[in-house]
């Protein structure tokens, strides 16, 4: 299997995040359509191989739903799609680099937030709450309960523990930007994905599939849910932004200042030049 070496992996990232801002928005929202599709999918695929487990397996329970949750992230790496915590870390570097303005960075951030719960949304509504797949037992009570550990963390626990899941989520991207082929894509992801998971991160994109799931089934409100998603936000933003997307700026910056120097000069040129009449 081919890969890149990490310099190489940086630049890759910058290059990425550049196009992800500049998407036309029509494309934004189908991709993250896809994207939040994607990942509650991988969500529900946990649920229903976890749920008929004995509670006797304890941990074991765990790994296993971890084992087969990464299936969202890898459709959504090889097939397609836009998730907003990997443009957190993408369009991030991308932003340090100077190739993409703060302005399309809150743009990107904004509509692929909007179009991942739109899709997230719909698979929990049509898949899970009408055809029955989290409204059931055994899998109502797993729903529930993975629903009810999230929202009653705490806003704090709930921010760092974002803090946690997407410096993970955003090196499974990372990575996956250092396979040059499918099965190192798939390795790639599949590793630190299941980590998350297993470690019990909150990740806000997941979050819009389980908790809405749970909603549907007439447990808790759209309130408990906001209040989920505000600290899981942020702590997104920084684990992907800052512990992977900033902290690679620096440790590579020598290697990006080519990129950030040419980034820099297209701007000043098309600032420099008169709107036509």
């Amino acid at each position: 299997m081919g890969f890149h070496q990490p310099q190489r992996i940086a630049e890759l990232a910058v290059e990425a995040g550049n196009r992800k801002a500049n998407l036309p928005l029509v494309n934004m929202l189908v991709l993250g359509f896809l994207g939040g599709a994607f990942i509650a999918i991988g969500y529900l695929l946990d649920i229903r191989v976890v749920a008929g487990l004995p509670h006797e397996w304890g941990t074991l329970k765990n790994f296993i739903g971890a084992a087969v949750f990464p299936v969202g992230l890898i459709l959504l790496i090889i097939a397609g799609g836009e998730l907003l915590t990997g443009n957190m870390m993408a369009v991030s570097i991308s932003c340090l680099a100077k190739k993409v303005r703060v302005q399309q960075l809150v743009n990107n951030w904004f509509w692929i937030t909007i179009s991942n719960f739109l899709g997230s949304i719909f698979i929990a509504f049509f898949f899970g709450h009408l055809i029955g797949l989290t409204g059931e037992e055994p899998y109502l009570s797993s729903t529930v309960s993975m629903a009810e550990s999230k929202i009653e963390a705490g806003f704090w626990a709930s921010l760092i523990s974002g803090i946690g899941c997407n410096w993970l989520v955003g090196l499974a991207v990372w990575l996956s930007y250092g396979a040059e082929d499918i099965a190192g894509k798939i390795l790639a992801i599949w590793f630190p994905i299941m980590a998350f998971v297993s470690i019990g991160f909150q990740h806000v994109v997941a979050n819009m599939f389980v908790i809405p799931a749970a909603i549907f089934a007439g447990y808790f409100s759209w309130t408990d849910y906001i209040g989920n998603f505000i600290p899981v936000f942020i702590g997104n933003a920084i684990g992907g932004g800052i512990f992977v997307g900033m902290l690679y700026w620096i440790a590579y910056i020598e290697t990006l200042k080519p990129t950030m120097e040419k980034g820099s000069n297209l701007l000043e040129i098309k600032s420099k030049q008169k709107p036509r009449r």
